[in-house]
């Protein structure tokens, strides 16, 4: 198991710091780059990066306007997130890596794959949906965050936190998501879910060529079956796994085997 440790990217050219978390030994290959979900901060995937190999170099920031980031008054499109993780990469002198997105973390992490494949050794979706404005409980979440005021009710943050999942999270490591979520001000909440809804997500499925990992929980109550094989359909190489009673935060539900998932991976021979 490795250390985690926390840094701030300072990357400049009117971008927002962005804090993240490292762990893992420097090597020769490309590290894991995880990318967190709508509301989240790195420390969603803390359960991972404490599970992988010392020998794994894995890289977790957290997005603009999320947890401890900058929150720039606007730029809250899968775009802008995407073209902030270009600049983290450009920052930490990665040529290219292995991108892994977590829930709607998945929607920058296959648009820089799509767009830029020289960047993208490979790609990891884990619970991510190939749409989302076809989702009753995405519109319904909608018509709650689009009259949001600050401060943000806790209530509402508990429940938006709890509910995706099917019970195997670890209290505490809920606890400290409901703590990064009650950091958003109520207009990141709401341009960010404002730009997945109205974002043509099928789109962001489209020239991806890297080798690409589907990861699904198969109780998870905003995903099913049908949609993941959206992606399958859409992106040439790609393969599915599925976790068999996992929700939709399968990654804090079952954090050793999505490490031992991501490390061989990032392992496989690939141009």
């Amino acid at each position: 198991m490795a250390g985690v440790t926390a840094h701030r990217a300072v990357l400049g050219d009117g971008r927002p710091d962005l804090p993240y978390a490292r762990t893992g030994r420097s090597g020769d290959g490309p590290p894991l780059v995880l990318v967190h979900g709508y509301a989240d901060s790195w420390w969603a995937f803390e359960p991972v990066l404490r599970a992988l190999p010392a020998a794994v170099r894995a890289y977790a920031p957290t997005q603009r306007g999320h947890g401890d980031a900058d929150a720039p008054e606007e730029g809250y499109l899968p775009e802008d997130f995407a073209d902030d993780l270009v600049a983290l990469l450009d920052h930490l002198g990665i040529e290219r890596a292995v991108l892994v997105g977590g829930s709607s973390g998945g929607v920058p992490a296959r648009v820089v794959a799509g767009r830029r494949p020289d960047r993208v050794a490979g790609l990891v979706l884990l619970g991510t949906p190939a749409l989302l404005a076809d989702k009753p409980a995405a519109t319904a979440l909608w018509e709650t965050v689009r009259t949001l005021e600050d401060p943000v009710d806790r209530a509402f943050v508990e429940g938006f936190v709890r509910g995706p999942s099917a019970g195997r999270v670890a209290p505490g490591h809920l606890e400290t998501l409901v703590e990064e979520s009650m950091k958003l001000p109520a207009r990141v909440w709401r341009e960010t879910l404002r730009g997945l809804l109205e974002t043509d997500l099928a789109a962001t499925l489209t020239g991806i060529l890297v080798p690409t990992l589907v990861v699904w929980g198969d109780r998870d109550p905003l995903l099913t079956r049908a949609d993941q094989q959206l992606i399958l359909d859409a992106v040439p190489d790609s393969r599915l796994l599925v976790h068999e009673g996992a929700g939709h935060l399968l990654y804090g539900e079952d954090p050793e085997r999505v490490a031992r998932e991501l490390t061989a991976f990032a392992a496989a021979p690939r141009g």
